[in-house]
């Protein structure tokens, strides 16, 4: 055993497309020692991206099969690694720290790792995220706030979406879980990120969350519009999570809200609104709405496009009806698969340590 595990862990880290990033106060290093044991620092170095039998890490790592085993099953249930299940066969990979180690934590944070978090969000965590200038995230809005004569393409039906899913599961939101036991929380409803497919089944076999239904989904996608939440998923065609983000806590968020950052760091926003001047009677409802503050009010409702995430929630308290949302002409369609996305973010870091 190394004395430096938890250095080699953090290197490893950091080569995932949002790394984890060394700095001057070590508070890096503080959250894997909360998380990790030295022995499991170790064994998480010989993981990699690929979901693979424990086998072959026991191999590479060169210890007893039976053994790692046992360690990898009890890393994975602890959310220290991602478990997949193949033919009945488990298949364990590394997990980034996100989305991944800081979302998994959900059951275990107290006030002093969601201190260790902030912290780390504060001196690195927030310019890592955005570093590439890749969206991580896309924003989704529910249908109904959508032009009508829009032609959707299946992944921006929401709805279908869920329907369609193979299991689905909701657990609490860490990053509104976190500000709450700093004393920084907001009254947005807490148990509202859902998971579908192998993450779903990762989340429920290991008690970070539950399994519900398509309909139960769709529900707390429902009330998490009306209580003002962004729905957001991975920017990737594929579903497989969708956060519901609030402007206060949510760690993409308040980068936008509270630091100024540019929306496209986090988030990438298929759509934007439009204002039917000829209907919009200067209500202000949109403005209040608005998470980003992209509405102004004239004579009618004006929107900053360059704001404008394209969520919605401004639409769906219109009572004119005289917001709708249409697809950005210089929008970015999302990426195919996660697997995509993360390459597009290691490729865009390297470009942009060039320059």
């Amino acid at each position: 055993m190394t004395v430096n595990s938890y250095e080699k862990l953090r290197e490893f880290l950091d080569t995932f497309p949002i790394g984890f990033r060394k700095t001057q106060s070590g508070v890096e290093i503080e959250i894997l020692k909360r998380l990790f044991t030295k022995e499991e620092a170790e064994l998480t170095t010989f993981l990699t991206i690929r979901p693979e039998r424990a086998r072959s890490i026991a191999r590479r790592a060169g210890k007893n099969v039976v053994e790692i085993e046992k360690k990898l099953e009890s890393m994975a249930k602890r959310g220290l690694i991602f478990r997949s299940r193949r033919d009945n066969i488990a298949l364990y990979n590394a997990a980034p720290f996100m989305i991944g180690l800081y979302e998994y934590s959900v059951n275990k944070i107290d006030k002093e790792l969601a201190q260790l978090f902030k912290d780390y969000y504060y001196e690195a965590g927030l310019e890592e995220i955005g570093a590439s200038n890749v969206p991580g995230f896309k924003v989704i809005p529910l249908e109904e706030t959508i032009q009508t004569e829009t032609t959707l393409f299946p992944y921006q039906k929401l709805e279908d979406s869920i329907r369609k899913a193979r299991v689905i599961s909701v657990a609490e939101c860490v990053c509104r879980k976190e500000a709450k036991l700093l004393g920084e929380g907001c009254n947005h409803p807490i148990e509202t990120c859902l998971s579908f497919g192998v993450a779903a089944e990762y989340y429920i076999e290991n008690g970070m969350g539950r399994k519900i239904t398509a309909e139960e989904a769709i529900q707390i996608i429902n009330e998490a519009d009306e209580s003002g939440l962004v729905h957001a998923g991975a920017n990737s065609k594929h579903l497989s999570n969708i956060c519901n983000c609030c402007p206060c806590c949510c760690i993409s968020m308040k980068g936008i809200t509270q630091l100024g950052r540019d929306k496209h760091k986090f988030m990438n926003a298929v759509f934007e609104s439009k204002v039917n001047e000829e209907t919009c009677i200067a209500c202000g409802n949109c403005v209040e709405r608005c998470p980003v503050k992209a509405i102004t009010m004239e004579d009618v409702a004006i929107v900053d496009r360059d704001l404008c995430l394209g969520c919605g929630l401004c639409a769906s308290v219109c009572s004119e009806n005289a917001i709708s949302l249409k697809p950005r002409e210089d929008g970015e369609e999302p990426f195919s698969r996660v697997l995509e996305m993360g390459a597009a973010i290691v490729e865009a870091k390297k470009r942009n340590i060039k320059s």
